[in-house]
């Protein structure tokens, strides 16, 4: 599909990746956002696209968005914590919000729909993970509700003429992360220079792609796989450790401090320790990454001390 000339709808674009991501397509695109900022603010939404407060659970608020002039729904709206204290919640929400989407697509009759996922509908799998490992067990609610999101975007692409490219995502980093490791050791050490909490043992060791390049990936799938119902992991080749990152934020804010650990091998309910995705398919489609998870980490930590 050619991304460009066209009216898309983004859910969750005043967030972190979405507001990246129509900063992206609004020069060639009529973008409309459609966000209740619980994970982003509207001043991130570049002044050139449309803005919808709505909340997505609501049908109303989705038959505004999408009508029958949009080409293309890229959903990024979720409720994200992995270690939540309302799971039926988050659980009920997210997957409301994609049925709603999905639903009044097919009443609109907008055929083209980007999902994004994440890593955790994987579970703690053999690593590098590709897309078609199986069987699918993940150990927190995020990712099972992931899951269940993915299995209705299946649904609509081979039985409602829905064509559907799903994106299972790494650690994504850059400017604007919030509630990540990367932005949480920034603010603990502006605080106290001399002792950084980690949670855990330190040794989680997992795979960080740069928004940057994340948009690039997605953008390039889209036009070039044109599978009814397509489905692509988004990472690095690398990893990098919670102690790696510690020491590479400390690094760049020139500081020295004591490590403190909380124990254990993972740092909250449902977080997987270590994580690396296969991106061979992708890769085989034409597009590589070319940074490193410890590139994209120091680059995001830059960009964040100056944001921060």
């Amino acid at each position: 599909m050619d991304v460009s000339e066209k009216r898309i709808v983004v859910t969750g674009g005043a967030g972190f990746i979405g507001s990246h991501l129509v900063e992206r397509l609004v020069p060639d695109n009529d973008v409309v956002v459609v966000d209740n900022e619980a994970n982003g603010q509207s001043e991130w939404v570049h002044e050139d696209a449309t803005y919808l407060d709505g909340d997505l659970t609501d049908p109303g608020a989705v038959a505004e968005a999408i009508t029958s002039d949009v080409d293309l729904v890229v959903h990024l709206a979720a409720s994200k914590l992995v270690d939540t204290d309302t799971p039926r919640r988050q659980f009920e929400d997210n997957s409301d919000i994609t049925y709603n989407i999905l639903e009044q697509m097919q009443e609109a009759g907008v055929e083209n729909l980007v999902f994004t996922s994440s890593s955790t509908v994987y579970g703690e799998a053999p690593r590098p993970t590709p897309e078609d490992y199986a069987p699918l067990e993940p150990i927190s609610v995020y990712g099972a509700t992931k899951l269940a999101e993915e299995s209705l975007v299946s649904t609509y692409a081979h039985s409602h003429d829905i064509q559907s490219w799903v994106f299972r995502f790494a650690n994504i980093v850059g400017p604007r992360l919030r509630g990540a490791v990367i932005p949480d050791f920034i603010e603990k050490l502006t605080e106290d220079s001399s002792t950084l909490t980690i949670l855990g043992d330190g040794r989680q060791e997992k795979s960080y792609m740069h928004i940057s390049e994340c948009i690039d990936a997605m953008l390039f799938a889209v036009e070039h796989a044109d599978k009814d119902h397509n489905v692509f992991n988004l990472g690095t080749r690398t990893t990098t450790s919670v102690d790696r990152i510690a020491t590479i934020v400390a690094d760049e804010m020139d500081i020295d401090p004591e490590y403190e650990y909380t124990g254990g091998d993972r740092g909250w309910t449902g977080d997987v320790p270590r994580m690396r995705l296969s991106v061979d398919k992708l890769s085989a489609l034409g597009w590589e990454p070319e940074q490193s998870s410890d590139d994209a980490v120091r680059q995001s930590t830059r960009e964040l001390l100056e944001e921060l």
